[in-house]
C-alpha cells in the first residue's frame, strides 16, 4: 500500500461471539470468536477480492481489540491508523445462528472505544490516494462526536477526489426512526453511491424507495442500489435501471449478506465494470456469505468469486429496462 489505499472504510468493529449453529442465544454453550462490524466486514470483502483498503476506526486496549486488529491485519487491510483507547473497551457482539428464524442479536457497544472517536482523530492524510469512502449509517449513530467524524470523512473525501458510497444499515437498537432520519439522512444525500434496502431508503426519505432514488439522483447522487424484501436488488442511474435475482443457496446464516452484496458490487464498479455486472458479482458474493457461518467466513477471494459466478449465473447479467 505505498501508494496509499483504493479504499477507506471506517466504523466500529466488534469481538463476535457466534453461538453454536442452531442453539438458541439463552440455552447456548459453547461460542465462536470472530469480528463484526459493518465496515470493517466490507474492508475485508474488498481485501480478499485483491483491493488495497483501510480500516479507520477505534478499539480497546484488551484482548477483544487485539484479536479485532489481527483479524483485519491477516485479511490484508490497513489497519496503521486506528486508534487503540487506554480507557473504554472494544465493543461486544453476541448473537446466535439459525437459517429459518429470527437471529437474536445483543449489542455491548454503550460506551465503547469506538463511540468516542472524533473528527480530530482522523487524520487529515487518511484518503490520500483513495479512490472511494465507504461509510453507514452506524458509526454517526455511535455518539455526536462519531457523527461529526463522519461529516469530517465525507469532506476529506471531497478534497481527496474520492467518491463517496453509503450504506444506511439501519439497526433499529441505535435510535429510532427520526433519530436515524436526522443523523443518517444527510449524508444518504452527500453520497455518489447508495447502497440500502428498500425499506432503510422510505425510513430516511419518508417516501417509496423507488421515488427516493429518483430524487437522491436529481440531488447529484450517481447510483442507487435498492435491495429488495424478496433479495432482489435493483441499481438506478440516471442512464438506465438494472435488476438481479437472488440465487437460491443453501441458507446456513443470513448475517453479513449486505456487507458481502455490497463489497462485491464496490470491487466491481473499482474494476470499471459495468452496473448489471456489478449486481451479478454482488448476488454472487452475498450468495457465498449466506453459506458460511459468521459475518466474514464465507467473504470470497476474486478467484472463488470468479468461479461460482460462472456456477451461479448462467448468461444473466440483470435485466436492463
Amino acid at each position: 500500500m505505498a501508494n496509499g489505499p483504493e479504499v477507506v472504510t471506517c466504523g466500529e468493529a466488534m469481538l463476535l461471539l457466534l453461538a453454536e449453529p442452531g442453539i438458541p442465544l439463552d440455552r447456548a454453550v459453547h461460542f465462536r470468536r470472530s469480528v463484526a462490524g459493518a465496515e470493517s466486514n466490507v474492508a475485508a470483502g474488498l481485501a480478499r477480492l485483491g483491493h488495497a483498503v483501510r480500516w479507520l476506526g477505534r478499539v480497546g486496549a484488551d484482548p477483544a481489540g487485539e484479536a479485532v486488529l489481527r483479524e483485519l491485519r491477516a485479511d490484508g487491510v490497513d489497519v496503521s491508523q486506528a486508534v487503540v483507547d487506554e480507557q473504554a473497551p472494544t465493543g461486544l457482539l453476541l448473537r446466535d445462528s439459525h437459517p429459518h428464524r429470527a437471529i437474536d442479536v445483543q449489542y455491548y457497544r454503550m460506551g465503547s472505544a469506538a463511540s468516542r472517536l472524533t473528527p480530530d482523530e482522523i487524520s487529515p492524510d487518511a484518503l490520500d490516494g483513495a479512490r472511494l469512502l465507504h461509510i453507514s449509517g452506524i458509526t454517526p449513530m455511535l455518539s455526536p462526536t462519531a457523527a461529526a467524524a463522519s461529516r469530517r470523512l465525507v469532506e476529506l473525501a471531497r478534497e481527496a477526489g474520492a467518491k463517496v458510497s453509503f450504506d444506511p444499515n439501519v439497526r433499529s437498537k441505535l435510535g429510532g426512526a427520526a433519530q436515524w432520519a436526522q443523523t443518517a439522512g444527510p449524508l444518504l444525500r452527500e453520497a455518489d453511491l447508495v447502497l440500502a434496502g428498500e425499506d432503510e431508503l422510505e425510513l430516511l426519505t419518508a417516501q417509496p424507495a423507488d421515488e427516493a432514488a429518483r430524487e437522491l439522483l436529481e440531488g447529484g447522487t450517481q447510483e442507487v442500489v435498492i435491495k429488495r424484501a424478496d433479495h432482489s436488488a435493483t441499481v438506478i442511474t440516471s442512464d438506465g435501471r438494472w435488476q438481479q435475482a437472488p440465487h437460491a443457496v443453501p441458507l446456513v446464516d443470513p448475517i453479513g449478506a449486505g456487507d458481502g452484496f455490497a463489497a462485491g458490487y464496490l470491487s466491481a464498479r473499482l474494476r470499471g465494470l459495468s452496473e448489471p455486472r456489478a449486481l451479478a458479482e454482488a448476488a454472487c458474493v452475498a450468495a457465498l456469505v449466506v453459506q458460511a457461518a459468521s459475518d466474514t467466513d464465507g467473504l470470497p477471494s476474486a478467484l472463488a468469486r470468479d468461479r461460482a459466478l460462472a456456477e451461479l449465473v448462467n448468461g444473466g447479467d440483470g435485466v436492463h429496462r
